[in-house]
């Protein structure tokens, strides 16, 4: 009964239906319903078209800097969190995949193939041939240039020959060429070329490690540097007129790596105020393994103060008892610790700190006077030419950061300018002399441009007024008010909650290092301690050379980091890049 119901239900239904479709006025709606879903579907094609294409070139290419491009074992793994939010990624990923832009897929493969090959060839142990072709398919020979990378070796030994004498005493080659230029094979084979280098440095000659004219530094940088490497470095190291001041690195538990480097800048001011060649002894930071060769030295990072010879006959008048009555040689317990920490600025050059710059910003005000100016003038000089050269091991913690944090970036452009067939098709070509010579003295490439920040809180507040995370931010925004292609950040801190807080800035690029923060207030100390010397040595030393090469830096005057960093950048041709700070200096 029930199915014989429906069915004349069905059948009344169907009538009732056609008879309405026969009429007109039905008819012209439905015409115009057809034609109406044929125009929508026609502009709606159109639209994702151009909309895929614009996305794709704008916004995902700034997103996808979340992923991170590398798995290491070294402890200074950087994070990079774009605007952090990983599901907007992902959703963002399917949009772009469900327009059946294949290709996109195949790039990402390709990027992440190239960024892991990089990678591993940072990795403490480098992989042999054989293990590094089964494990990516490809040779090592066959990995296209890496822009954001510096050849470490070469960097070294470029290094070591302008910073150092040749034979019977010969000044380094400053007045010729720069880096690598130095070694090209012409200008060995040449008389009158070789008889050039030979000659000995002249009045304008600088030293390498200056970048910039002296407008772009602090007064007298290039001169200054000049003669502090002169005065440091004595044809002959045994001449007995030559005296030593030989002194360890401060060790206190309490003193960190700027009080370390402010320490032996005021021996440095000692040193040349006496006529002595300043001689470092141990620096606890560099007492673990990493360091090997040169454990418990400064030149496990830098190169050291002074030439080998001369270290060496220092430590030899050590023993000797009547050296040390003749004052030939004296060490850090030999004066006050006043009178290191506040050690009278060489008068050599007279008074150039009086005629500063001010491109200092506090409270929206150029500071151009204020207390201590000469030993801010001093310090960043002291610091400059302890820091004057990297080694290898220094050299190569950069270049993990550097591709921890923007290695994914560097191999999409570079897959971007070779072969799209890359890796199935592979075009070798030998380096031509322009690459090996000219080019290879470039600095590696950064996201530019860089603001770096280091935001000192915690314990740092007995010492200075610290601010939230939200007034360095605020001038952040001042900076790219006047420059508004600036959106990534360099982040320095030892604050967890000042990484959590980043989540509320999605427009910036902000880059930091991967290492445990602290939760709450804990002394330096006591969270030094936690990370192990290795690590708390390391990632610091990676951060503050990081600042220093940034286009612009915001930090905090009353920390002697950021102090020290300030120097270094006033010294190294960014003194018209300004500094923001929050606060000033304590002594000021």
């Amino acid at each position: 009964m029930e199915p014989t119901n429906q069915k004349f239900l069905e059948r009344v239904v169907s009538q009732k239906a056609l008879q309405m479709g026969s009429s007109f006025p039905c008819q012209i709606c439905v015409v115009g319903f057809l034609c109406g879903v044929c125009l929508t579907s026609l502009f709606l094609a159109v639209l994702t078209s151009v909309g895929t294409f614009g996305f794709t070139g704008v916004s995902f290419s700034s997103l996808s800097m979340g992923n991170s491009p590398l798995n290491s074992s070294s402890e200074i793994i950087n994070v990079i969190t774009s605007s952090d939010y990983q599901s907007k990624v992902k959703e963002t990923a399917r949009w772009v995949d469900s327009k059946g832009r294949e290709p996109e897929s195949d790039d990402d493969e390709r990027v992440s193939l190239l960024t892991e090959a990089w990678g591993a060839l940072l990795a403490d142990r480098e992989p042999e041939e054989s293990e590094f072709s089964k494990r990516f398919g490809l040779s090592k020979s066959s990995l296209p240039n890496t822009p954001h990378l510096e050849n470490c070796k070469l960097s070294a030994q470029v290094n070591k020959r302008l910073d150092t004498r040749s034979g019977a005493g010969r000044f380094p080659p400053w007045t010729t060429w720069k880096g690598s230029l130095n070694m090209y094979p012409a200008t060995e084979t040449d008389e009158n070329l070789r008889s050039f280098k030979d000659q000995p440095v002249s009045d304008g000659a600088y030293p390498p490690w200056i970048v910039g004219s002296d407008e772009e530094n602090y007064p007298l940088t290039r001169k200054v540097q000049s003669d502090i490497w002169i005065h440091q470095h004595p044809v002959n190291c045994h001449d007995p007129n030559i005296k030593f001041l030989v002194a360890d690195w401060e060790k206190l538990p309490g003193f960190g790596i700027g009080a370390q480097l402010a320490g032996m800048a005021g021996l440095l001011a000692i040193a040349i105020n006496e006529k002595r060649v300043l001689v470092t002894g141990y620096f606890n930071r560099a007492d673990h393994d990493g360091c090997k060769a040169s454990r418990g030295s400064w030149s496990c990072y830098f190169f050291l103060e002074t030439s080998q010879e001369c270290r060496d006959r220092a430590f030899e008048l050590i023993t000797n008892k009547e050296a040390w009555e003749m004052g030939t040689i004296k060490g850090k317990d030999s004066y006050k610790s006043k009178e290191i920490w506040t050690a009278k600025v060489p008068r050599v050059w007279g008074y150039p700190w009086s005629y500063l710059q001010p491109t200092t910003d506090i409270n929206g005000s150029l500071i151009a006077v204020h207390h201590k100016m000469d030993r801010r003038w001093w310090r960043a000089q002291a610091v400059r030419y302890l820091m004057r050269c990297q080694t290898e091991y220094t050299c190569g913690l950069l270049n993990v950061a550097r591709h921890a944090a923007f290695g994914k970036e560097a191999a999409k452009m570079v897959l971007a300018s070779i072969d799209r067939d890359w890796p199935k098709v592979i075009t070798n070509q030998p380096k031509s002399e322009i690459e090996e010579f000219v080019w290879s003295n470039h600095r590696p490439w950064v996201p530019r441009p860089l603001l770096s920040m280091h935001v000192r809180m915690g314990d740092k507040a007995c010492e200075m007024k610290v601010v939230k995370f939200e007034e360095y931010m605020e001038l952040a925004h001042r900076i790219q008010m006047h420059f508004p292609h600036l959106k990534n950040v360099w982040l320095s801190t030892e604050m967890q909650e000042v990484i959590d807080k980043t989540r509320s800035y999605p427009h910036w690029n902000f880059y930091y290092t991967n290492v445990t923060r602290q939760v709450g207030n804990v002394s330096m100390a006591t969270y030094e301690a936690s990370l192990g010397r290795k690590t708390s040595t390391n990632y610091p030393l990676v951060n503050f050379l990081m600042a220093v090469d940034s286009d612009f830096f915001i930090g905090a005057l009353g920390s002697t980091w950021c102090f020290l960093i300030d120097g270094m950048r006033n010294t190294g041709g960014k003194v018209m890049a300004g500094y923001l700070s929050v606060n000033k200096d304590r002594f000021w």
